[in-house]
């Protein structure tokens, strides 16, 4: 972009040179030899205070053209539609407020642009503000948020969770509401994973990518993101920068990304901590009936799971593998990585 804006003013500015010496000969009398290097002097000054201004405004060009990407990521396809449509209700209130002013000893001219500026901007704002009601009151719905962001309804899915798959069975629940953002660098990493030369990360993409299908087809709020951070090397590094953008949350199963984003004030919505909230809940004193699966660490120790993969610590039930015993709940003890149950023979 600055090299397309320098190159274009580059070329006005030796024209602009050229006529501006033009101008100056037609005043004086100089030689043929003179008078042509006076032009190709023209046309140089020309040329390099285009070249020095293309490259001042190239520059403020690509910064705004970010923050104009910015900001549109922010706003949905419906609100620009809106808001445009207020802007141009606005300029034609200030076309005819104008037909009063413009007569106006003096000031009149002068204040024609205010009104029209004024008029644009207030209307627009307004409608932005409210094109949700607007929508609403034409009949159209599900204007209130962005294509990738709802706001804090956002949900920002990473590589974990999307391999973990979990994600799959909560959504018909409906307990999910808002955009779920699919980043591409993150389909990107799911493709590198199911190309992998070992069998196990390969089948783990696959299954990946084979989530984010049965996303789509479930879910008519999943949006594949395009936004790429290039000067961040590291995917967690740029969810937690698109979460900001998006100020939206992290759906995720990666602990140490579950820290990252918290201590970096995003909201992080962690799928393992979903389920051990789901698991049901058991008391010191219940009687529980098990099969010890395997020995335990302890001497005498068994170690049995439920159905929801909880693990039981059972005292006295080393003997008792591959057998059904009845248990009672002595303990439980919650983690960050789970919930444990310490229990004893019933007997």
């Amino acid at each position: 972009m600055v090299t397309i804006v320098r190159a274009i003013l580059t070329l006005v500015g030796g024209i602009a040179g050229y006529e501006a010496a033009s101008i100056a000969l037609s005043r004086m009398s100089l030689s043929d030899v003179y008078s042509l290097l006076f032009l190709g002097l023209g046309v140089l000054v020309g040329a390099a205070l285009g070249l020095v201004l293309g490259g001042i405004l190239g520059r403020r060009t690509v910064r705004l053209s970010q923050w104009v990407d910015r900001t549109t990521s922010r706003i949905g396809a419906a609100a620009l539609l809106v808001t445009s449509l207020g802007m141009i209700i606005g300029l034609g209130v200030a076309a005819l407020a104008s037909l009063a002013l413009k007569d106006l000893p003096v000031v009149g001219v002068f204040l024609l642009p205010m009104v029209y500026a004024l008029g644009g901007y207030v209307f627009a704002y307004v409608a932005y503000k409210r094109h949700a009601e607007i929508g609403r009151l034409v009949g159209l719905r599900n204007l209130g948020s962005a294509p990738g962001k709802g706001g804090a309804n956002a949900k920002i899915l990473d590589t974990s969770v999307i391999i973990d798959a979990r994600i799959g069975d909560i959504v018909p629940t409906h307990f999910v509401d808002g955009d779920l953002v699919i980043p591409g660098f993150v389909l990107e990493e799911l493709q590198s994973i199911a190309d992998s030369g070992d069998p196990l990360r390969r089948a783990r993409g696959r299954r990946g990518l084979e989530c984010v299908r049965a996303l789509q087809d479930a879910y008519d709020r999943v949006v594949i993101a395009d936004r790429d951070f290039p000067g961040l090397a590291e995917v967690d590094g740029k969810l937690i920068k698109l979460a900001k953008e998006l100020e939206g949350s992290i759906l995720t199963t990666d602990y140490n990304l579950n820290k990252i984003a918290q201590i970096q004030g995003v909201q992080v919505l962690n799928v393992n901590e979903l389920a051990n909230a789901l698991k049901p809940v058991v008391l010191p004193g219940e009687s529980l009936a098990v099969r010890v699966i395997r020995e335990g660490k302890e001497e005498d120790q068994g170690v049995a799971y439920l159905d929801d993969g909880t693990m039981v610590v059972i005292e006295g039930g080393r003997g008792k593998v591959g057998q059904n015993v009845e248990v009672e709940v002595t303990s439980v003890l919650q983690n960050p990585s789970g919930k444990m149950v310490f229990t004893r023979l019933a007997s």
